[in-house]
């Protein structure tokens, strides 16, 4: 069923610029196996909610978003069970970042997951994400006028048009002390540094200093 469900979000995923391809779920669920792995969680499901975890984000597919209708569709066309299908798809909506609306997972594989997402969202690649997804959606990349909202819900997250920058400040650089498991915030550390000297260099090129 795992690589069943590698070639669905390949296919589902197919042309997609912003961030969010299937590389990205590969990296995630890359991440959320060795967490899981350190964290004793149960493996297919940590594997199928991580390969699934994109599959009705609000942002990507908003009319199957309420009722996770391509996870429940895929998981139910491999012959599982509802109670499993119920099972993951719990996980999988208290993965996302949502502002101040963000939930903790309230089982050790969501908490895996869900610090995998975070994980792929930060660092070098989160910085490259974040820019891709911000040229997507037609957003500036930077303007010193518009400071960052720091204290959204989930509704005014969600509507957020702000430029790429503030995006630092407004969730890349909380998800370090936000991550649930002690594999992830070890790796959290080196990701979170590289983000701030990213943000010092970015910042003195901008002004003409270096």
């Amino acid at each position: 069923m795992i690589e069943k469900a590698k070639q669905y979000i390949e296919t589902l995923f197919a042309g997609d610029s912003g961030g969010h391809d299937v590389f990205h779920t590969l990296r995630v669920l890359h991440l959320a196996e060795r967490i899981a792995a350190e964290e004793g969680a149960d493996l297919e499901t940590v594997q199928l909610a991580a390969l699934l975890h994109d599959a009705d984000d609000r942002k990507l597919s908003p009319e199957t978003h309420e009722n996770q209708g391509n996870a429940r569709a895929f998981l139910a066309s491999q012959g599982m069970e509802q109670t499993k299908i119920d099972e993951i798809c719990h996980i999988i909506s208290q993965i996302s970042f949502k502002g101040t609306g963000s939930t903790i997972p309230d089982t050790i594989e969501g908490k895996c997951v869900q610090d995998a997402d975070r994980l792929d969202a930060i660092g070098a690649v989160g910085i490259a994400r974040t820019f891709a997804f911000g040229g997507s959606k037609g957003r500036k990349m930077y303007d010193p006028s518009e400071p960052p909202n720091l204290n959204m819900d989930e509704n005014a997250y969600a509507k957020n048009q702000g430029h790429t920058i503030n995006h630092f400040y407004e969730k890349l650089l909380l998800l370090k002390d936000l991550m649930n498991t002690d594999a992830a915030k070890r790796l959290a550390e080196a990701r979170h540094r590289f983000m701030e000297d990213f943000l010092s260099e970015f910042y003195a090129e901008w002004q003409g200093e270096k």
